[in-house]
């Protein structure tokens, strides 16, 4: 799969997340992972949208988003110039027998245990896809009994801020 990160600079009013998606599902691309958040300048949000476009071309969508009122600036987000993290709550079944492996394993992948019960576990990770997939992996066999996660965070690498350039062009 084609999958795309996208950090899209947008001014913080109603409806707009609504608009952003209804233009990737219109154009038929599929989004894997969707976070928005405030930012540093009160007004603005950041919109971090992970598509798969395979067969499709992203540029169709960054030019329909780019003429959308309240989108400031849209950046895709390469693997190596990006800081790209996901944050997930995993439900482990766990006994007597299998209660320090799972610890063992979460202390492996820093993760953190935020819950304990008689029979169950919460375990908080974050990481880069590839840490936290292999940790789903790892605890899969024990009996994982659910999953809460957050789209993926992207930030450019280095001093250069979107929201920045954005000012400056104001």
């Amino acid at each position: 799969m084609s999958h795309h990160v996208l950090s899209l600079l947008v001014e913080d009013k109603p409806g707009l997340l609504t608009r952003v998606a209804g233009l990737f599902a219109r154009r038929g691309f599929n989004i894997i992972s969707l976070a928005v958040g405030t930012t540093e300048v009160p007004g603005l949000s950041r919109i971090t949208v992970v598509v798969d476009v395979e067969g499709l071309p992203l540029e169709q969508v960054t030019k329909q988003l780019n003429k959308l009122v309240n989108v400031l600036k849209i950046v895709e987000l390469d693997a190596t110039q990006s800081v790209q993290r996901e944050h997930m709550l995993i439900k482990v079944r766990v006994d007597s027998t299998t209660r320090s492996q799972i610890l063992e394993a979460a202390t492996l992948f820093r993760a953190r245990i935020v819950d304990v019960a008689t029979d169950a576990l919460v375990i908080e990770v974050t990481g880069d896809t590839a840490k936290v997939e292999a940790l789903l992996r790892v605890l899969e066999p024990y009996g994982i009994k659910e999953i809460a996660q957050s789209g993926l965070l992207a930030m450019g690498r280095g001093s250069k801020s979107i929201s920045e350039r954005v000012l400056k062009n104001s």
